[in-house]
């Protein structure tokens, strides 16, 4: 039986500003488990990038708990890839940074890379490669340290629409294959069907959740899913629930 690596229960997050206070999220309960993509989707404003804040550990709640098994990867909506450092060396940042640097990691992360077609790419810089390339660069960034858990801050967003189907389908098969449990932020409904185990529809601010649904398609192929005749049919729902 899968365990949950991240358990929201009853999350309040109050910001504080000369302004006053605002409440962000209240009562908002919900579980990923491991292996498992979940996708979080809500009204614009509702604190959606928030929620990765707390899953994060880089804010903490005003009232309830967040608890999560393991480490994370945090995956930002643009690459932010270093132009001064080489593919590789980009790659191997986060290890550098957590000071674990060692041959055996550095060659992991080359396999990694090597894996999911970047080994010709290694010596280039983030300006030689294409906007498709750059997001696959950043996804083997963030799996070389190895974490428990992806944070997917609506990683897509700044590609363009033919691009951002084809690095969908990329970056969900390479975290499939790697039996990865993510977390995907995104305001894009056909994105969350498509790539997705269970979607959490959330609230207007504070953020709650409304309604979370389990996906049957079968398969995780995101543009095999799109084709299929009951992603319209997702689509639908969710659409009348965010406008709910």
């Amino acid at each position: 039986m899968k365990e949950n690596i991240l358990t929201f229960e009853n999350v309040k997050l109050i910001y504080h500003t000369v302004r006053g206070e605002t409440v962000a999220t209240e009562g908002l309960s919900f579980t990923v488990e491991e292996g498992e993509f979940v996708a979080i989707i809500g009204p614009s404003g509702c604190g959606k990038s928030t929620l990765l804040s707390l899953a994060a550990g880089l804010l903490s709640p005003s009232e309830g708990k967040v608890v999560r098994r393991g480490s994370v990867g945090y995956m930002l909506q643009r690459d932010e890839l270093f132009a001064w450092r080489t593919v590789e060396r980009n790659i191997l940042l986060p290890l550098e940074i957590g000071k674990k640097l060692t041959p055996a990691m550095r060659e992991e992360a080359r396999a990694l890379a090597e894996k999911y077609g970047l080994k010709d790419f290694l010596g280039s810089y983030p300006t030689e490669l294409s906007g498709g390339m750059r997001q696959r660069a950043a996804l083997i960034r963030t799996l070389a340290a190895a974490p428990d858990i992806l944070l997917l801050d609506e990683p897509f967003s700044a590609l363009d629409y033919q691009t951002r189907l084809n690095v969908t389908k990329d970056v969900a098969n390479i975290i499939r294959r790697e039996n990865k449990t993510a977390l995907l932020i995104t305001h894009d409904i056909s994105e969350a069907i498509s790539l997705a185990d269970r979607v959490i529809v959330l609230t207007g601010r504070p953020a709650r959740v409304a309604h979370v649904h389990t996906l049957d398609f079968g398969e995780n192929d995101p543009l095999k899913r799109r084709e299929n005749k009951q992603f319209s049919v997702w689509f639908e729902l969710l659409w009348k629930e965010l406008n709910a």
